[in-house]
């Protein structure tokens, strides 16, 4: 009989920053009563709020994360990362502190007998051409050469443009514009021979099934407003896959 205690937990969009203190210490109370049973642990984007670089681990916020996401890897447990579009910019310099393991997307895992397609999301938002033609930019190797080699003090001030931008421009699309495409789901399956996927991004938890399909999509984490959100999926040894609530309550 497999072992039913989790093997591998997903969460992603908890976009922590210092201005949100519940939040935080949610994601450090998961680190510490759940990721540190399991025996992997995966980071699908959006983890912080924004990167500005590897020369911001410094700042005594992100030291703190940092310290706790090490304690989980020198725990034993396996940590990895994918990249959001808001901290596309971590690099070798966070993964070393914090023992992550980068990973490019999208990344085929093997847990219990299936194959799982792990990704972020937003590259799937295919009917968003405004913001496919900037994620195309802002990943380039080479802009991205040209822009950490500013000041940070200037990286941050531009990010923090960009972000209220976004918030504006958000406002003024639609939800169907702001989520996957049916035609860019179809063609990550076809690519990489799966037939499950965890994605975030959406901020849209659900469990979508289409032929012999299933689509899991995680929760953004949000606990500094009233109505707390939150939640993670985790798969065990013998490929059950479940979807939990930020009490840890398993979902239908």
């Amino acid at each position: 009989m497999p072992d039913a205690r989790p093997f591998a937990l997903f969460i992603s969009d908890l976009h922590l920053q210092p201005s949100h203190p519940r939040t935080l210490a949610a994601f450090f109370a998961f680190l510490e009563q759940r990721a540190m049973a399991a025996q992997e642990l995966y980071l699908l984007g959006d983890v912080f709020e924004y990167w500005a670089g590897d020369d911001d681990l410094s700042a005594p916020f992100h030291q703190q994360v940092t310290a706790a996401l090490r304690r989980v890897s020198d725990a034993g447990v396996r940590l990895y990362w994918i990249a959001g579009n808001r901290d596309f910019l971590v690099g070798p310099g966070f993964a070393e502190a914090s023992g992550a393991t980068l990973l490019s997307e999208p990344h085929v895992a093997s847990i219990g007998g299936q194959r799982i397609v792990l990704l972020h999301g937003d590259a799937e938002c295919t009917d968003d051409v405004k913001y496919m033609a900037f994620r195309a930019m802002v990943r380039q190797p080479a802009w991205q050469a040209q822009f950490l080699a500013l000041p940070l003090a200037q990286r941050q001030s531009i990010i923090a443009g960009l972000r209220q931008n976004s918030r504006q421009e958000q406002g003024d699309k639609s939800y169907a514009i702001m989520d996957v495409t049916p035609q860019a789901i179809a063609q990550v399956f076809a690519q990489t021979a799966t037939s499950v996927m965890i994605h975030g991004h959406t901020h849209r938890p659900a469990l979508h099934s289409a032929g012999a399909t299933r689509r899991y999509v995680l929760p953004d984490w949000e606990c500094d407003t009233d109505a707390a959100r939150g939640g993670w999926i985790a798969v065990d040894a013998g490929g059950a896959i479940t979807r939990h609530g930020l009490d840890g309550a398993i979902l239908a």
